[in-house]
């Protein structure tokens, strides 16, 4: 998986969640424990979204399999300086999610640029979508995937 392919999973989740009412407040916030790619708010309720973009054939159950105790323990970790650095939000209730896509390579670019407004208002769950040169499809979201 390429660093643009990942990028393009994290832009097509995050205009799902635009969707569902939530704002994005940061795209791969990154400090020394590591990187949360997304971080949305609705009301009260702060996510922090792990987003796994993979191809066919892969070997992680696409994705689900990479989320290992050691990388949740980096994700909490991520996320308690998130916090510390943004005590105006520490008080929110906090949700760890995780979104896997499916990506197939397309044989001609439908369209190469990142930018989220070339994609659809509405993308759903588990509808496939021409994107970046590649057939991109939210798989599954999987709420709360870590215990608090």
């Amino acid at each position: 998986m390429t660093k643009k392919l990942g990028e393009l999973g994290e832009i097509l989740v995050a205009q799902w969640l635009k969707t569902e009412g939530w704002t994005i407040l940061h795209y791969r916030w990154r400090c020394r424990w590591g990187e949360i790619d997304l971080i949305a708010q609705k009301q009260a309720t702060l996510l922090f979204i792990e987003v796994k973009t993979r191809s066919r054939g892969n070997w992680d159950a696409n994705g689900l399999l990479a989320i290992t105790p050691s990388k949740q323990r980096k994700l909490l970790q991520t996320a308690e300086l998130f916090l510390a650095e943004n005590p105006d939000l520490a008080n929110l209730n906090c949700q760890f999610d995780l979104a896997l896509v499916k990506s197939k390579r397309e044989s001609k670019s439908l369209n190469s640029n990142l930018e989220a407004d070339s994609l659809p208002a509405r993308i759903k769950l588990g509808k496939p979508l021409a994107y970046g040169g590649y057939l991109l499809t939210l798989d599954n979201y999987i709420p709360a995937i870590l215990a608090q």
